[in-house]
């Protein structure tokens, strides 16, 4: 075998060990997503229906948010710090950047709990609501699930007009609000009693939707497969070339005829049907 076709099959079979590499870790951080996926799924399956419990039992006072809790519904009672009000801007509800309420709620234990009422749209110029509903004044008891603080925006900028912010992140909200928030969840409002006339509109339940990551993953498994396959295919060809070329020279080298090679060619269904009526024409 030539040496510079040892060094390219070298380099064929490389390029499909980097491939594959490449497809490994593709596939691997697909399969981490599906499961990460399943857990959310989970999480959802199990605590968004579920029969609601006090907020000192899922959060006790001085404890802290528990993964496992996200979604679980709880009830608390106390009175909303309507002054202290924010809006949650850019948050994509109802086909709009939508805006959503967050009123700090102070419950009878002392705790100052951030509640998202819902969302509003935006008005005509996208930067305020055109109206937001009032949250109703006095003793209340409020149904909410539970959700952890979001972070900061990806972009590190925080900045927002006054009585915004850019994200549900509750560090910032207790800075904004200058009230000592609970920072590690919050919670969106499910019901509450008394109801007022009319409150933001309600969120929408989660998806429990699997997601593609798991064909994804499947598929990235195929492409380093086919990586090889078709490395293989390239290197079997070019030995049949060699093959049929040094078979060409033996016989030009003995004084024969190198040996014809016609790739046979499958006529469609067209040509055929139109063979069959020049034929028939022709009797």
């Amino acid at each position: 075998m030539p040496k510079n076709t040892a060094a390219r099959w070298t380099l064929y079979v490389a390029i499909a060990i980097v491939f594959a590499i490449v497809c490994a870790f593709l596939s691997d951080w697909q399969f981490t997503r599906n499961e990460t996926r399943a857990e959310a799924n989970h999480l959802i399956e199990a605590n968004y229906d579920a029969k609601p419990v006090p907020l000192a039992e899922a959060i006790p006072v001085g404890g802290a948010f528990r993964a496992a809790d996200e979604w679980q519904r709880v009830e608390v009672t106390g009175h909303y710090l309507t002054d202290a009000q924010l809006l949650a801007r850019n948050r994509p509800l109802g086909g709009t950047s939508a805006f959503e309420v967050l009123v700090p709620f102070q419950t009878d234990d002392g705790r100052i709990f951030v509640v998202d009422r819902g969302w509003v749209p935006p008005a005509d110029n996208d930067s305020v609501p055109s109206a937001v509903p009032a949250a109703p004044s006095g003793e209340v008891t409020v149904t909410m699930r539970l959700r952890p603080s979001e972070g900061l925006p990806v972009s590190g900028r925080s900045s927002a007009p006054k009585g915004q912010v850019p994200t549900i992140n509750l560090p910032l909200v207790g800075e904004q609000t200058g009230l000592a928030v609970e920072t590690s969840a919050y919670g969106l409002m499910a019901t509450e009693s008394p109801a007022p006339a009319n409150r933001p509109q309600a969120l929408d339940e989660p998806t429990i939707d699997p997601g593609p990551h798991l064909s994804y993953a499947i598929q990235w498994i195929l492409f380093a497969v086919m990586g090889f396959v078709f490395i293989f295919y390239m290197i079997r060809t070019e030995r049949k070339h060699r093959r049929e070329d040094a078979e060409d020279a033996a016989a030009l080298a003995a004084g024969e005829t190198p040996t014809v090679r016609v790739k046979a060619k499958r006529k469609d269904r067209d040509a055929d049907d139109e063979d069959a009526l020049l034929d028939s024409s022709a009797r």
